[in-house]
């Protein structure tokens, strides 16, 4: 019987699909395109928390975020259905991709948002939604973006004490969206699901950039 703590190995896991998921690119908030990649004044960040649906509506609502999608990304599976990454198969955590200007809002600022969200000590789980697919996660895109993250780790756990963070931070493997219903879910949803909950450990103003 498959353990869903704990990461499936390469060779174990799911083989996919060549063909992505077909989505509705319009993002249900703010009209932007889903698949649009970042311009040359735009950049961008992978946020796992936990289930997706919450995670998304944290990042969308804040000044600077120029789009949110939700999709899957860390593990080995090409293309999966939410089905898929559900059965801990995949290797995959449910994250949110994050698009930003880094003129009105930075990556610093995305962080602090990011570690005071979500407990960030749980290992293969968030609250009650158990699974490697809802391991704590960061994946980037740019080499200055991963020793912030790694650096805002480091911080955040010196302010914790314990327990110990258990984030994953690495550079950035594929990112394959999620299905439509899952997109903006809790704009669609006001009352849905939303497991975010942090543990009442902030970042000190001094930290702030």
């Amino acid at each position: 019987m498959l353990d869903k703590q704990t990461l499936i190995s390469a060779a174990l896991a799911l083989p996919g699909r060549q063909e992505p998921m077909a989505i509705d690119d319009r993002h249900f908030v703010n009209g932007t395109s889903l698949s649009a990649k970042p311009t040359s004044n735009q950049q961008q960040v992978l946020f796992g928390m936990g289930c997706f649906w919450g995670a998304e509506r944290l990042f969308w609502q804040l000044d600077g975020v120029i789009s949110t999608s939700v999709g899957y990304s860390g593990g080995y599976t090409p293309n999966p259905t939410y089905e898929e990454v559900c059965s801990g198969r995949t290797g995959h955590a449910e994250v949110v991709r994050v698009i930003f200007d880094p003129e009105i809002i930075n990556v610093t600022q995305l962080l602090k948002c990011f570690w005071e969200q979500h407990n960030p000590t749980q290992g293969m789980r968030q609250g009650n939604d158990l699974g490697t697919q809802y391991r704590s996660a960061i994946y980037v895109y740019d080499p200055q973006h991963l020793s912030c993250a790694l650096d805002s780790k480091q911080r955040y756990q010196q302010l914790l004490g314990q327990p110990i963070v258990t984030t994953e931070i690495d550079n950035a493997k594929p990112y394959y969206f999620a299905e439509s219903g899952h997109q903006q879910y809790l704009a669609k949803h006001p009352n849905g699901y939303c497991g975010l909950g942090g543990t009442g450990v902030c970042f000190p103003p001094q930290h702030d950039v």
